[in-house]
């Protein structure tokens, strides 16, 4: 299934993509697409409902986040072998992990806007894991029974706040519109091997990025396992789980960042496409 929240920044209501590409409202079976929405038993639910039965959605609604009420937004950074050795970074033995705030999320196709003073806002796409059913040292052959789909995210960094400015990553990837998420949380059976994966992203019709997840150096089912041992991973927390390489930090002979006016367009294999343009700060 493709599930969706469309609406106003807000007020997003639940909604399915049938197989034709035509939204369905889904509020008649549930709130939101979030908390007791996404355990096993309830996403089963809806997957037996005749979609054919449920309401069109019309005239090209705004699309969400693809998750309500998202709780933590944890993030793996140098994940990529190469993306690393393009940032000046080493692989680091085990996952590196920080937290983007949830003031970050925005739907996938919205505005992204560059903070006041930021001279170095880049772009990174990447593959967001969703988590069902709560986990909590769980090993790693059964990590992935806790996921409840996959999504696009686009992990919108401020180098300068990042890296130059003290303390940890967080200021840097944290500012409004800094997450783009969905536009749809797609539920597994429909995405197979989440280590086999294209992934790309363009700014202006340039492509930058363009990867596959089999080059994580940490995957999903790992990573599931691994923050389980630190922290309960509950229903509706999502992992953001790397870029590969070709982010504006990364560009010879020099880095280089969004402007305004600038458009992004970014997807991966069967979860979906974002498209947003790029604005200052009013």
């Amino acid at each position: 299934m493709k599930l969706l929240r469309f609406g106003n920044p807000g007020i997003e209501k639940p909604g399915l993509l049938d197989n034709s590409g035509t939204i369905r409202d889904l509020t008649s079976l549930v709130v939101d697409i979030s908390e007791e929405t996404l355990l096993p038993e309830n996403l089963e639910k809806i997957h037996n409902t005749d979609i054919s039965s449920l309401p069109e959605v019309n005239n090209n609604p705004r699309l969400g986040p693809c998750i309500g009420k998202i709780g933590k937004f944890i993030c793996i950074g140098l994940n990529y072998s190469d993306h690393a050795e393009e940032t000046g970074g080493t692989v680091p033995p085990e996952p590196i992990i920080f937290a983007k705030f949830n003031s970050a999320i925005c739907g996938p196709n919205d505005d992204v806007i560059i903070p006041r003073n930021s001279t170095q806002t880049d772009w990174e796409v990447e593959l967001g894991v969703v988590i069902g059913k709560p986990a909590k040292y769980v090993d790693q052959d059964n990590a992935l029974d806790h996921v409840a789909g996959y999504c696009v995210i686009n992990d919108i960094s401020e180098r300068e706040f990042q890296i130059k400015r003290s303390g940890q990553w967080v200021k840097g990837k944290s500012c409004d519109t800094f997450g783009p998420t969905g536009p749809w949380l797609v539920t597994p059976d429909e995405v197979g091997d989440p280590q086999n994966l294209n992934l790309w992203l363009e700014v202006d019709d340039k492509r930058y990025q363009d990867g596959n997840t089999k080059t994580m150096v940490f995957g999903v089912a790992y990573l599931v396992h691994y923050l389980s041992q630190f922290f309960t991973l509950n229903t509706g927390d999502v992992i953001s789980t790397g870029t590969p390489p070709g982010v504006g930090m990364g560009q010879k002979p020099e880095p280089i960042y969004l402007r305004p006016g600038q458009k992004i367009r970014l997807g991966i294999e069967k979860l979906g496409i974002q498209s947003q343009l790029v604005v200052s700060e009013e």
